[in-house]
């Protein structure tokens, strides 16, 4: 029987995707998958496929912000919307990438759950370098040898690589998990994604 997997294509800016992995360890737990991360830059994604944030229309923009909310609500997910948004999170994302490509991802974790909490639950402006160093610095980790590993090429190629390979599988937006070759998009499939591996 092939293992049953889920890849995650995801970036930090979208609250969809925070929503998503906050769900997705116990969702796959349940059902005895691996659950493979897939850090890609949403921005590039938006621009190859020709889609663009909800933020940028306003009405959508109100009414996503509050099904955001219901949905954190119905899960148990501890949520507060960025004022801050939109934020850049090409080198939050870089650094994902890295912490992925280190040690074999033995702080990927941390620092993904360290980050997307700054992000959607402490309402940190993660647009500030000095408040991302200060964010990384509090978690335990070393602001400097951050700055370092995100500037390092094979970071950025791995970064533009999964990217253009989520864009290449029909990615147009975040969160989007794949379940062999289903694709399913936002943090509200996450029950079709339960159902492809029941039947996988």
């Amino acid at each position: 029987m092939t293992a049953k997997t889920v890849e995650f294509y995801f970036d930090f800016g979208s609250p969809a995707a925070y929503l998503a992995w906050a769900q997705l360890p116990a969702l796959c737990d349940e059902a005895g998958a691996e659950l493979i991360h897939k850090p890609m830059l949403l921005g590039a994604v938006f621009q190859a496929t020709g889609n663009r944030s909800p933020a940028e229309v306003p009405a959508k923009s109100r009414y996503v912000r509050r099904d955001f909310e219901r949905h954190a609500a119905r899960h148990g997910v501890p949520f507060n919307f960025n004022p801050h948004f939109p934020i850049n999170t090409l080198v939050l994302m870089r650094g994902a990438t890295a912490m992925q490509m280190q040690d074999g991802g033995a702080c990927f974790g941390a620092f993904c759950a360290c980050v997307f909490r700054a992000m959607w639950v402490d309402e940190k402006n993660m647009n500030d370098p000095a408040v991302v160093g200060a964010v990384l610095q509090g978690a335990g980790f070393d602001a400097v040898q951050f700055l370092a590993a995100v500037g390092q090429q094979p970071v950025k190629d791995r970064l533009k690589a999964v990217t253009e390979e989520a864009v290449a599988r029909g990615v147009f937006g975040a969160p989007t998990m794949f379940v062999g070759e289903q694709m399913f998009w936002g943090q509200d499939r996450l029950d079709w994604v339960r159902e492809a591996l029941a039947q996988h």
